[in-house]
């Protein structure tokens, strides 16, 4: 037999902050209302009953997980913590030109940037800032990248709507002007978070 608890517990945390409801998680699981329920209590039982960093928390009829209050000390120290991942000026440029010209392949952020972008593209994609929105028709069929949810919410966007807008006859220069003003923004951001 499957492991549900397990899985709960797995769906719990790919929820992210959003969580998930007990209806939710009975239908993605196809188990019943009542045993989601009964497996929530355990999961929480465990949480409380070892020496453990997260919990389960419910707020509205949704549920997600969440660290212990009781270690907060730590979480703060880690915000406090300067990451040493910061994004490159390459990375940057490149979404600033996703951002203005999506969707749009690789070879054609190169081509605006005039280097290749492989390395500036998978860094976008790993911290979910860019994602892959199609096939271009054509010889080969490259991937089309385009922005995603994460880089509304990063530069508190609704819509790519409120991007500021562009010079008309606008050249690879002024892109790079965009990727500054991408750059103070992440900075300022980065510095308000520590």
């Amino acid at each position: 037999m499957k492991n549900v608890k397990a899985i709960l517990e797995g769906l719990l945390f790919a929820s992210g902050d959003e969580g998930i409801t007990i209806k939710e998680l009975a239908n993605i699981m196809e188990i019943s209302v009542k045993a989601v329920e009964h497996l929530i209590e355990e999961l929480k039982y465990d949480y409380e009953h070892a020496s453990r960093g997260i919990m389960i928390m419910q707020a509205n009829d949704v549920y997600h997980l969440t660290t212990k209050p009781e270690h907060s000390e730590y979480f703060k120290r880690f915000l406090e913590t300067p990451h040493l991942s910061r994004m490159s000026q390459a990375a940057l440029e490149t979404l600033a030109i996703i951002a203005y010209k999506q969707p749009i392949t690789r070879s054609e952020i190169d081509e605006i940037r005039g280097v290749k972008s492989d390395r500036p593209v998978q860094t976008l994609l790993a911290r979910s800032l860019i994602e892959e929105v199609g096939r271009k028709e054509g010889v080969g069929r490259p991937v089309l990248f385009g922005t995603s949810k994460d880089f509304l919410t990063f530069f508190g966007l609704t819509s790519l709507e409120e991007l500021p807008p562009l010079p008309d006859n606008m050249d690879a220069s002024d892109i790079e002007d965009e990727a500054d003003l991408f750059f103070d923004r992440f900075s300022e951001l980065e510095e308000n978070s520590n």
